[in-house]
């Protein structure tokens, strides 16, 4: 891990980070695993988080042992289903959305000269951060259609670093889930979990919510 002195940049998922989409996300996906004839549960609603799209989908074929029963195209339409219902709900929110202390923990970011960056597998993300009116904390953002590969490959957080003119070490990821922070700490940089220590055990730093996630509680943790 790093020493804090040289950290130059972060690099954020959006989910469960910046915002708390996941209701919306785990209501249109409900909805396309119902039509589908998939049965729902927690074990499902859990693997989805931190996933692209098109993973999330073959995850719900998968469980509902129908993942040979669509062509490519039929996926492709589904997750353009799930999405648009996806959109419909996301247009809802506002800046009370940002997740407590983010606001001032991007304002201090900013104010002390550090570099911010977006690694959301979301294809939604700059619609999710205009909603909450936080687009010009975040002018780079990594594209998912530019991906070949999903988290837990390190591909989205490596970008991430690239997008800021930084090497991956001087960066700090932020994520909320497991997939994301074993993205982060292949990619090379320290990696910040927000969430359960269960959940997130092989998190660099760890705090239970967004309120916690300072500056300087992150110096402290990485002392």
């Amino acid at each position: 891990m790093a020493t804090f002195k040289q950290i130059k940049g972060f690099v954020f998922d959006l989910d469960g980070v910046i915002t708390d989409t996941s209701l919306y996300h785990t209501k249109a996906w409900r909805q396309l695993a119902e039509k589908l004839g998939v049965t729902w549960n927690k074990d499902l609603e859990e693997g989805l988080k931190g996933i692209s799209r098109m993973d999330s989908l073959e995850l719900i074929l998968k469980t509902g042992g129908k993942q040979n029963d669509y062509s490519h195209d039929e996926k492709v339409a589904l997750a353009t289903e799930k999405n648009t219902n996806y959109v419909h709900e996301i247009k809802q929110m506002t800046p009370e959305n940002i997740l407590p202390g983010i606001k001032d923990f991007l304002d201090d970011l900013r104010d002390k000269g550090y570099l911010i960056s977006l690694a959301s597998a979301s294809k939604n993300g700059p619609t999710v951060l205009k909603q909450l009116q936080l687009t010009d904390y975040f002018p780079k953002v990594v594209d998912p259609a530019s991906l070949s590969k999903g988290k837990p490959d390190p591909e989205i957080y490596t970008k991430g670093a690239e997008l800021l003119g930084l090497a991956p070490e001087t960066c700090i990821g932020v994520e909320d889930a497991a997939a994301g922070i074993q993205a982060i700490n292949a990619a090379n940089e320290t990696s910040v979990g927000i969430g359960s220590a269960d959940t997130l055990s092989a998190a660099d730093v760890r705090f239970d919510d967004t309120s916690q996630m300072t500056l300087a509680n992150i110096e402290k943790a990485m002392a």
